[in-house]
């Protein structure tokens, strides 16, 4: 995915100005090894099954009625899932090859569909007859991760090679779907060095476990990890493994919060609802790979008489407004963590990958 153009994302940001395609940016996109917009007034799923239960009702009639709907099922077979990759790598291209949204909006939804989108809105401004840079996305070495579980939604993992980026990184993609009529969409898309790759624990049929949001057996319920991690950027704590998207990421804010004629504030916030919420898949050391969803707002003030170049393209293609006094930047970024077993000496959470990308921006 080779939509690299604007600006960094916050875990990063230090100005405004291009991305690095060495930084390891997905166009608007950006990893480490690791819908909704409008400036600071715009704030924006899982089971762990171990038996399988059918779920049955009494009728008034004294029949019994199975509930298909709570009875643990794999989420797909691995023909839906190769035909889902297959149908989303064919939009992604499509999108990304015309500038266009409307040409891969039913294939993505919650963090990706956000990402991918700022991406898209800004390239049709700045190349309105499409991406001159268009390379299309090839994936290989596919391998599919298909949980039990009971109801809805029901999603599942794929992972790949890419000819982008280092071609031993595992792209990961969350698919998700809310019924039986409704198409995969990606949700999470995040993308992990094959060193830091987790193996997933697996029944006799080569079924991985979902973890529930409110498992106690991890060191984080991976329902609370949007809201820790955006605690953790504003107060510290040890409950984060040091690294680049934690401790780097602190330091950072630290020493650009203030220079000579310019402030930064930073707002972050976790998103835990819908296809934004956090899903996980048991490893065989007992732990959790956990994906999850934030956005981070950074706003650069202007003292009297100072100005605030904006540079960058793409984010003159997604402002709004004028920076007289003051700049917003929202950006969204999708995280893949390990979150390990409570039984574990180690109790800290390791962000191993983050993809994120600028989603708005508002001048006043």
């Amino acid at each position: 995915m080779s939509r690299v153009r604007g600006v960094r994302s916050p875990l990063g940001l230090r100005e405004v100005r291009p991305v690095r395609t060495g930084g390891r940016f997905l166009g608007l996109l950006r990893r480490g090894g690791v819908r909704r917009r409008g400036g600071l007034l715009a704030y924006g799923r899982g089971a762990l099954v171990t038996t399988a239960v059918t779920a049955l009702s009494l009728t008034a009639s004294g029949c019994v009625v199975v509930r298909g709907d709570l009875e643990v099922l794999p989420t797909a077979t691995r023909a839906e899932a190769e035909r889902a990759l297959q149908d989303f790598t064919t939009a992604y291209n499509k999108a990304d090859k015309a500038n266009d949204q409307s040409q891969d909006a039913a294939r993505v939804t919650g963090a990706l569909a956000d990402i991918d989108g700022g991406k898209l809105r800004s390239g049709a401004k700045i190349n309105p007859s499409g991406n001159p840079n268009h390379v299309p996305l090839e994936l290989a070495d596919i391998t599919y991760t298909i949980p039990e579980k009971a109801g809805w939604p029901r999603w599942f993992v794929a992972d790949a090679t890419a000819n982008k980026g280092n071609k031993t990184d595992r792209w990961l993609f969350v698919f998700t779907r809310d019924g039986l009529t409704d198409l995969w969409e990606v949700s999470f898309l995040t993308i992990v060095p094959a060193a830091d790759m987790p193996e997933f624990k697996k029944d006799a049929d080569g079924h991985a476990q979902a973890v529930q949001p409110d498992d106690a057996e991890l060191s984080v319920e991976p329902a609370q990890l949007p809201d820790r991690y955006v605690t953790y950027l504003k107060e510290d704590s040890a409950l984060f493994a040091d690294g680049p998207y934690t401790s780097e990421e602190r330091a950072r804010r630290q020493r650009n919060a203030e220079k000579p004629g310019l402030a930064r504030q930073y707002i972050d916030e976790a998103l835990t609802n819908g296809d934004y919420a956090p899903v996980g898949l048991r490893t065989t050391d007992g732990g959790a790979l956990v994906f999850f969803t934030t956005r981070h707002y950074q706003k650069q003030t202007a003292a009297q008489g100072v100005s605030i170049p904006v540079n960058d393209a793409a984010v003159r293609a997604l402002m709004t407004g004028e920076p007289k006094q003051s700049l917003t930047l929202e950006f969204v970024n999708n995280q893949a963590v390990l979150d390990p077993a409570k039984t574990r000496s180690d109790q800290q959470v390791r962000v191993v990958s983050q993809v994120g990308g600028l989603t708005g921006a508002k001048g006043e």
